[in-house]
């Protein structure tokens, strides 16, 4: 079955630009213009990735973003936003919303095609070998992409779920800046330097601060 992608942008030109390349990969693409649009295309179709210009009218992009994370079904979604804001407070304020990654503007067509493909292999993927890891009351399902804190089942976006994935694969390790980076968000996909942090710190909030520790000056780890 053919990856699903929802792109989301103002200016007609790009997303039919976008949308070409992307369909002669074999990727199946949907299309809004605005954000209402999208979130309605979204829920109707239920896409693998959504990528969303920031800089819309009406409602913006990390306006839409937020909404997606709150409708049910949709938790989950991927999403990258395509910007060509390249300030720390936007990519954070992105990352804050839900946001999964970036792809700035702008962009070779071939470029686009080469990240949005990466996005969607790692789509789902996190971690390796078992399928259901417990650990510190915490269990993590990587076939059904869930997690639970004591018996209760929480919402993740997939980047929030695939980095407590890794961290809870080997309770106690150290996973250092660089691993997470590469294992997380992958080489190919260039991030700012509080990508993991403000990661770190929205799971800290939802699993408590008990459970996943800083070693100061080199990563973090799943506290067992």
């Amino acid at each position: 079955m053919a990856k699903k992608v929802l792109l989301v942008d103002d200016e007609a030109d790009i997303l039919e630009l976008l949308r070409y390349h992307l369909e002669r990969e074999g990727i199946a693409v949907s299309v809004a213009s605005n954000g209402m649009e999208a979130v309605d295309a979204a829920v109707r179709e239920h896409p693998d990735l959504v990528v969303l210009d920031i800089m819309m009218p009406g409602m913006d992009g990390v306006e839409v973003c937020g909404q997606l994370r709150r409708t049910p079904g949709l938790e989950g979604v991927l999403i990258a936003f395509l910007t060509a804001r390249t300030e720390d407070y936007s990519h954070i304020a992105g990352y804050e919303a839900g946001a999964d990654d970036y792809i700035n503007k702008p962009v070779r067509p071939k470029v686009f095609v080469s990240k949005v493909q990466a996005l969607l292999k790692r789509a789902g993927h996190a971690g390796g070998g078992r399928q259901v890891i417990e650990c510190n009351g915490i269990r993590v399902d990587l076939e059904r992409i869930e997690v639970a804190k004591d018996g209760e089942v929480l919402q993740l976006p997939k980047k929030e779920f695939e980095l407590l994935a890794l961290l809870i694969s080997k309770p106690g390790k150290v996973f250092l800046r660089d691993e997470i980076y590469a294992r997380v968000w992958g080489n190919d996909i260039i991030v700012g330097d509080r990508t993991i942090d403000v990661h770190i710190r929205k799971l800290r909030e939802k699993l408590g601060d008990d459970r996943i520790g800083t070693v100061k000056g080199m990563g973090y780890r799943f506290e067992a």
